[in-house]
């Protein structure tokens, strides 16, 4: 089945679209992708079809944005995205402990998806919060000054 938006999400989609000029309407491009894999859970190949239609661009071009941006994900991931900060600051403080914890206790390595489909585990560069190191992100939402037990009591309290 071909994607497409949601009515609610193709309102979204126009309201975007009008902080565009109608001729350089494909600058939506990083927003409407961010709506296409809000609704569908990633960006697979139709995502990317359906986008470069509305955009009046290339396919190609989508697949260059999307591959460029750490943010988008071109296979299903879990409800939970789990981003562990892994550099020198987060390293300092610990993350290592956190992050040999967190594939223990979901039983996954980096960059895998728990076989519920409930958890992704990804290391990032950066969350901008080495003042609170080791931190994570889970989905939108940042912790820090992590132990083992803050991550069980962080994870065991998602439903």
């Amino acid at each position: 089945m071909a994607f497409e938006f949601t009515p609610d999400r193709w309102e979204r989609f126009q309201e975007i679209l009008s902080h565009y000029p109608p001729e350089r309407k494909q600058a939506a491009m990083l927003p409407t992708l961010h709506l296409a894999q809000e609704q569908n859970g990633y960006i697979s190949p139709e995502v990317m079809e359906y986008v470069a239609q509305l955009l009046d661009v290339s396919p190609a071009q989508v697949l260059d944005v999307v591959t460029f941006y750490p943010m988008f994900f071109q296979e299903p991931v879990g409800k939970y995205i789990v981003r562990v900060c892994h550099t020198l600051p987060c390293a300092l403080c610990g993350c290592r402990k956190i992050i040999e914890h967190l594939t223990e206790k979901l039983g996954i390595g980096m960059e895998e998806t728990t076989p519920d489909g409930k958890f992704t585990l990804l290391g990032v560069e950066c969350l901008a919060a080495c003042n609170q190191g080791p931190v994570m992100m889970v989905n939108e939402e940042l912790y820090g000054n992590l132990t083992p037990e803050k991550v069980d009591e962080i994870l065991d309290g998602l439903e």
